[in-house]
């Protein structure tokens, strides 16, 4: 097996973790799609024929596809995390004592692959055999005691590495608050991660991958905005300078709206020294400099979440980031030629590229002025369909978490 971690976004991948879309997507209804953090209803099939062709993509080209259910399923042979993640699957104020209790029993009684699939599908109201109390009482046949974790699709989200430790998040929205729990369950009790140092945990202030940016080996970017917090930030911060994982973190605050929910949103690594970008933010993103105060190395645990930390700025991104990644000039591809080419092309993810390599990278097909851009400079393009997979507003990079890429 592939050395597990990784210390950039453009090292050539060796590992990854994706999740298959499953039944959890059969759940959403123009009902509660909004609640559930999607923009519309997918047709599963074929959101499920575009996600085999995005894994094929990545195993023809040498990269190893962990599933995380199939991870799940075999952590759930183990009774210590089946406790945890029934716990936290009933650990919900609208069910009341009684429904808890015969929740509990419910998903105890359940074989390994069947309780992975409750805990990720959810769990309905007229699924649950011995439903009894008040709130069982008034609840709608349809209404949900576990509800379905549809956006576990977007395994980028719950966990990101930074060289070999491996940050489980804080997801801030209230429809993903599990998520984390099963991906630290996974983490936590899979024997394919004995002896990996979690850097950060989902009880902590609100941190999510998709705002996390592994410019370079040592520099790290976080988007703060709608998901991420600056208090999450922070922390993650001094966590990387105490364990020697980085020597800069920028801060980079982005607008708090539903399309650029992330900093991989607007922006991803193509290359060594390039991304692609959205130009409506390029002249207006701006970086915060993080590092520990006079170069001063933090050791030991009671420094990780208290010493202070040198903040510099703020300054325009491009130019931060070309400073802390040692380089004379950041190159930008831009998303689109003209302004709406641009945004129709950011909200369809053109700038939620997946790097194999440097110069090679996966993107959804449909942005076809981007990936023309890409390829115009030098930049390989996998394209792959994504009409379905998109509707909850995430791309290749998204779906994907690398667990091992070579060093550049």
């Amino acid at each position: 097996m592939p050395a597990m971690g990784a210390a950039s976004e453009v090292g050539r991948l060796r590992t990854v973790m994706l999740h298959r879309p499953g039944p959890e997507l059969r759940r959403l209804t123009p009902r509660n799609n909004d609640q559930l953090l999607f923009d519309g209803v997918p047709w599963v099939d074929r959101a499920q024929e575009e996600h085999d062709a995005f894994a094929t993509a990545l195993t023809e080209r040498g990269v190893e596809v962990l599933y995380l259910d199939r991870l799940l399923t075999e952590v759930l042979t183990f009774p210590s995390a089946r406790a945890e993640l029934i716990a936290a699957a009933v650990d919900d104020p609208r069910l009341g004592a009684s429904l808890q209790r015969s929740a509990t029993a419910h998903l105890a009684d359940l074989g390994p692959e069947d309780l992975a699939g409750a805990l990720i599908a959810g769990l309905a109201h007229d699924e649950l055999r011995g439903g009894h109390g008040l709130a069982y009482q008034v609840m709608d046949r349809g209404d949900f005691v576990v509800p379905p974790l549809p956006n576990l699709l977007f395994t980028r989200d719950s966990s990101v590495w930074v060289a070999d430790e491996v940050a489980v998040t804080s997801l801030a929205m209230p429809a993903r608050h599990r998520e984390g729990t099963i991906t630290a369950a996974v983490y936590t009790h899979h024997p394919r991660f004995a002896g990996v140092e979690q850097l950060y945990g989902a009880h902590l202030e609100h941190l999510e991958g998709g705002d996390v940016l592994l410019l370079a080996p040592g520099v790290v970017a976080v988007g703060v905005g709608e998901r991420t917090t600056p208090g999450g930030a922070e922390r993650l911060a001094r966590r990387l300078f105490a364990r020697g994982l980085a020597h800069t973190v920028l801060v980079v605050p982005i607008a708090q709206q539903r399309a650029t929910m992330h900093l991989d949103t607007i922006a991803t690594m193509i290359d060594v020294d390039a991304m692609v970008m959205y130009p409506a933010v390029a002249d207006t993103l701006v970086a915060w400099t993080v590092t520990a105060p006079d170069g001063l190395a933090y050791v030991g645990a009671d420094d990780a979440d208290t010493a202070e930390l040198a903040v510099a700025g703020p300054q325009p991104f491009v130019i931060a980031a070309a400073a802390a990644m040692g380089i004379d000039r950041l190159r930008v591809i831009d998303t689109g030629l003209d302004p709406v080419t641009a945004e129709r092309e950011q909200w369809d993810d053109g700038n939620n590229t997946l790097a194999l390599a440097p110069r090679l990278a996966v993107a959804y097909e449909r942005n076809t002025v981007t990936n023309a851009a890409l390829e115009a400079a030098g930049i390989e393009v996998v394209a792959i369909a994504g009409s379905e997979l998109g509707s909850g507003r995430g791309g290749p990079r998204c779906m994907s978490c690398p667990v091992s890429r070579d060093p550049l």
